[in-house]
């Protein structure tokens, strides 16, 4: 070095400019290259700046010529380089910089393994034809990845920022990578932002597992993906959105996920609802959403398996999946809680080739509404058993479609405030809401399921308010054949509502439904009870047959008189009295004991006996099951 602090001797013209340009802290852009070892001298030596200026490197517009090995250097002042091209890959592992900034280079690829810069770290809209590797890289202030193309060589990582620390934001929109981006590990205390990100090529995926982001993740407006996005385990403090993003995942037989959010904390929403185009499984399996997850639109692509899994997650809003959202493979939300409302209306799922369920909703907790409504169409099975709704769950406007004698929606155990069953159109397959719990159940007759399964289904109030005649078809609809419960059940809210003449049809109905699973003998009874007595819900019957017989009788022996019997004395006799003593079984009225008659009158007597008594046990057999029933 020259005594005042001029450049090196040996170099060149340029290299001068460089060594000047670096004292004043202006840009140098004259040269057409410079070496690599030269602006390594100049940057570990740092010359004195001149009076009033601030040391530090900025070239424009220049080709380092061999390696720019910084390796485990102090550089003081920032390092400025903008469309330089490089020879070889810079090598910043260890180094500590004040600030680094890389705009519109070419670059071989970069080595910066464990380096550190005191403020931000810049690599934007360079092309870099090789990896970038920023492991356990340091950054004060913000990581800006922003426009910059990286084509790695083959089976090489595109980017590989595992463990990276940034003390503020990571931005790298537009960011164009023909290879796999790791973040693994990596800490962002603000935002993580990738919006119009592409990873390309089948080996393209974007590896973030275990990241942590004190804010929001940013994967929007035209981000896409050929592979994996994989968050398992990620913790984000703020929102994930999702916005017009384009994941087309692993393919359909390789076994992994297009978007993998399992096991993972979402501090805020995660919003998806606009133009998402997912070809691959989504998991949010055991994850714990603050907010609402919001896929309105969004379509769902996996017709080999399951296209949506949230088993087991939690969502403190609502699960929100209205206005054209599509599912081409089954919707898992087995055991998720909800602490909002579920919302489909509009939605069109479809189960995949290899199972007939379209939507698995089985233990579900819903704190609000949980709407299947509005245009909600399914192809496939729903199943919903042993879910809790703790308001309304609505099916009005729905169309299930499946196949005569398939199940189509499965609501087994299921309780909801109120069930709304007004489909679209009657489905044909079965709709089994056996041991199913709701204080209202409103329905519409002329869309009610071909086969409706209702044993053990306990509910406070059905509409519309139809009479018995008018609901009696919709208990008739069980393919498994009679069960009482249903039949109580009705009679039970008919009686509640002070209907009892509803409640009594409904009863004898289910008597009738009975006799022709009965013995020969015990439905020759069934028939007498429903024939004298209505089966005890009808004892008028009863009275009048007897008073029909009281006055056959009575005419009867009136005019054949029978003959006493015994020594005497005789009871005037009095054919009335007579024929009542003869109808009323256990009762004696001394007029039986003290007459008898003769010829063809004794077969009389032997009918109003036989009827007497068939009369008489059939009466108390109907009370019984009335007094038993209240």
């Amino acid at each position: 070095m020259t005594d005042d602090d001029g450049p090196p001797a040996g170099w060149d013209e340029g290299e001068c400019r460089m060594w000047e340009a670096y004292r004043r802290g202006e840009w140098c852009e004259g040269p057409s290259e410079v070496r690599g070892s030269a602006v390594r001298r100049l940057l570990l030596v740092a010359p004195p700046a001149h009076p009033g200026h601030l040391a530090r490197l900025r070239l424009r517009g220049v080709r380092i010529r061999g390696e720019l090995d910084l390796s485990e250097a102090v550089v003081r002042g920032a390092v400025r380089l903008r469309r330089c091209r490089f020879d070889e890959a810079p090598r910043l592992d260890g180094a500590q910089l004040e600030a680094l900034e890389l705009d519109e280079c070419r670059l071989p690829g970069l080595r910066a393994h464990s380096a550190r810069t005191a403020r931000e770290f810049k690599v934007t809209r360079c092309t870099a034809d090789g990896t970038l590797d920023l492991r356990s890289l340091t950054v004060g202030t913000h990581l800006h990845l922003d426009g910059t193309k990286v084509r790695p060589g083959a089976g090489e990582a595109a980017i590989d920022a595992r463990s990276v620390a940034v003390d503020e934001s990571l931005s790298a929109t537009a960011l164009d990578c023909a290879g796999t981006f790791y973040l693994t590990n990596a800490r962002v205390q603000d935002l993580l932002i990738l919006r119009g990100a592409t990873i390309s090529t089948p080996s393209g995926n974007l590896q973030m597992s275990e990241l942590t982001v004190g804010g929001g993740l940013y994967m929007g407006r035209g981000f896409s993906c050929a592979g994996t996005v994989n968050l398992c385990g990620a913790s984000i403090g703020a929102s994930l959105e999702l916005l017009d993003a384009t994941l087309t995942g692993p393919g359909p037989d390789a076994g992994d996920y297009a978007l993998h959010l399992g096991c993972a904390l979402v501090g805020g929403d995660i919003q998806a609802e606009r133009g998402l185009v997912v070809d691959g499984p989504i998991t949010l399996a055991d994850t714990s959403i603050r907010g609402s997850v919001v896929l309105k639109g969004a379509r769902l692509n996996h017709p080999s398996g399951t296209a949506l899994t949230a088993a087991r997650a939690h969502i403190g809003g609502d699960l929100d999946c209205r206005d054209g959202f599509s599912a081409h493979g089954t919707v898992d939300l087995c055991d998720a809680r909800i602490g909002g409302s579920l919302l489909l209306d509009g939605a069109e799922l479809t189960a995949p080739d290899s199972s007939p369920t379209a939507l698995s909703a089985h233990g579900i907790d819903v704190g609000g509404v949980a709407h299947f409504s509005r245009g909600f169409t399914v192809h496939g099975k729903v199943g919903m058993s042993n879910a809790t709704v703790r308001s309304s769950l609505s099916f009005k406007g729905a169309i299930l479609d499946t196949a005569v004698a398939e199940e189509a929606l499965v609501c087994r155990s299921t309780t909801a405030a109120a069930l709304f069953l007004q489909f679209r159109e009657p489905p044909r397959g079965v709709v089994d809401l056996s041991r199913t719990k709701a204080a209202l159940i409103w329905d519409e007759p002329a869309t009610w399921p071909a086969s409706l399964i209702l044993d053990g289904t306990v509910y406070g109030i059905l509409r519309p308010a139809l009479p018995a005649t008018e609901r009696l078809p919709w208990l008739a609809r069980d393919p498994q054949g009679f069960t009482p419960q249903p039949y109580e059940q009705l009679a039970t809210v008919y009686q509640s509502h002070g209907r009892d003449a509803d409640a009594r049809t409904v009863l004898v109905a289910e008597q009738r439904s009975l006799r022709p699973t009965l013995a020969s003998p015990a439905r020759l009874w069934s028939l007498l009870q429903d024939a004298t007595v209505g089966y005890g819900y009808r004892p008028l019957r009863a009275v009048w047959l007897l008073l029909c017989l009281l006055a056959a009788g009575s005419v009867l022996f009136g005019t054949w008189r029978p003959e006493p019997v015994g020594g005497g004395p005789y009871p005037r006799f009095q054919p009335v009295i007579y024929t009542l003593d003869l109808l009323l079984p256990l009762v004696d009225l001394g007029q039986e004991r003290a007459y008898e008659p003769s010829g063809a009158m004794q077969w009389a007597g032997i009918v109003l006996i036989g009827t007497g008594w068939l009369l008489a046990t059939t009466v108390a057999a109907g009370a019984s099951r009335v007094l038993r029933r209240n």
